[in-house]
């Protein structure tokens, strides 16, 4: 379901098999940016771009929303995965969803762009009875999801299982 296009300039659309080698890059854009690289981005494109058109199948957990800019260019992006629960004998909703890789191209960033990947798939959500969403927000994207209603909970743990990660963006 695309959104409605602010100013004529931007959509949003769901990713399709065909957009993998562009998410691919996007993907390569946005984690290289943010530590050393230790695979070469044509390998790394290759490798994850196939990974991704896997995940954009038909019957696929995963989900994703792109943005296209005026030269209908896919300039972000914005993953999720529907994640089922145990079934339940009591009237709980049974899908959690899990919200990563949201990425905006530098020209894209406070143009609302990131409003509406968040507001469409939050809307795909409510649509299919998820009960929670779930991310990791970097610190310059809080405000973002503060303001759609995330909010940091203390009924949710976390192990970290790789303490020498970077933390920054996962």
């Amino acid at each position: 379901m695309p959104a409605p296009e602010p100013g004529g300039h931007l959509a949003i659309r769901l990713a399709t098999s065909a957009d993998a080698a562009a998410l691919a890059r996007l993907r390569w854009e946005f984690r290289s940016a943010l530590n050393e690289a230790t695979e070469d981005e044509a390998g790394f494109v290759a490798r994850c771009g196939e990974w991704m058109a896997a995940r954009l199948a038909a019957g696929s957990a995963w989900r994703c929303w792109v943005v296209e800019a005026p030269a209908r260019e896919i300039s972000g992006n914005l993953w999720l995965q529907l994640i089922e629960k145990v079934p339940n004998p009591v009237p709980e909703l049974e899908h959690h969803a899990y919200i990563t890789n949201v990425y905006l191209q530098l020209e894209l960033r406070g143009s609302g762009a990131g409003e509406l990947l968040v507001e469409t798939a939050l809307a795909w959500c409510r649509e299919r009875g998820v009960d929670s969403v779930v991310l990791w927000p970097t610190p310059r994207s809080r405000t973002l999801y503060a303001r759609h209603g995330f909010a940091v909970r203390d009924d949710v743990m976390e192990a970290i299982l790789d303490p020498g990660r970077d933390l920054v963006g996962h």
